[in-house]
């Protein structure tokens, strides 16, 4: 049985370590037919399928999901646990965001693009707008600068030290593309996390998926130690979805976490 905070670490990561990278707000352009349906798909839009696995002392847990983006405008995920169930929904949408758990008969809600509960450490405060950049092949931030390594015992050999637009600082390392000598690919990137741990991304097995090359498998570790690791099945851009993707329903006798 999948509990619920591996549900809530599952959701939240997505949205969290997926801030590595930096938005790249869309402009949504949707024609409406006659039934209010979408005819035509918001430029930059995409359908992401893939596992995630959550790795918890020695135990593992995994869990399929799906990711609806209408960049910057709009996103829907949903995790499936054995048999299909559904286990857990996120849509957040400009005018608000809601989670659901139905296993657990709980939901959350909030406004804004942070999401999660404010000064809890089992559910972060994270930014939604950066959830998406990943799954298109972007995997450092947006408009970082290149700055001088640490002098001390702490550097790294090899290492790219810069920082974000925001003032915090990470270190990432290319390679360079076997038969691609001009050509390179970003493998991992590291920053300093909650508590002073260092959290690390590593990116692995490059696809193309619709002609943009993307990390296959993505691994996640907290000083050192895997919990997460990601592979994506299959991406699908410029998809128009139906108007139930922006609908999360909320039963009444759902209670919210917290109260």
């Amino acid at each position: 049985m999948l509990n619920f905070a591996a549900k809530i670490v599952a959701l939240f990561v997505l949205c969290a370590l997926f801030g590595c990278a930096g938005n790249r707000p869309a402009v949504e352009t949707v024609a409406k037919s006659a039934d209010g349906v979408s005819a035509e798909a918001p430029r930059d839009s995409l359908r992401a399928k893939f596992q995630l696995t959550i790795v918890q002392d020695s135990s593992t847990q995994e869990f399929d999901a799906v990711l609806f983006s209408v960049p910057g405008k709009r996103y829907r995920m949903e995790l499936t646990g054995p048999l299909g169930i559904g286990v857990a929904s996120l849509l957040w949408q400009q005018e608000g965001w809601q989670m659901t758990f139905p296993t657990e008969k709980l939901y959350m809600d909030g406004v804004g693009y942070m999401v999660g509960l404010l000064n809890s450490d089992a559910l972060p405060m994270v930014h939604i707008h950066q959830v998406a950049d990943i799954f298109d092949g972007r995997l450092l931030p947006e408009g970082y600068e290149e700055i001088e390594p640490p002098e001390d015992s702490s550097k790294v050999e090899g290492a790219v030290y810069a920082r974000e637009r925001t003032g915090r600082r990470f270190s990432f390392a290319r390679e360079s593309v076997e038969g691609a000598s001009e050509k390179s690919r970003v493998v991992w990137l590291s920053r300093m996390g909650v508590g002073g741990k260092t959290e690390t991304i590593r990116f692995y097995d490059f696809k193309e998926f619709e002609g943009v090359e993307t990390p296959s498998r993505i691994v996640f570790e907290l000083d050192g130690a895997k919990f997460l690791e990601i592979r994506i099945k299959k991406i699908a851009r410029n998809k128009s979805f139906s108007s139930g993707t922006w609908r999360l329903n909320i039963p009444r006798s759902f209670k919210k976490v917290g109260e």
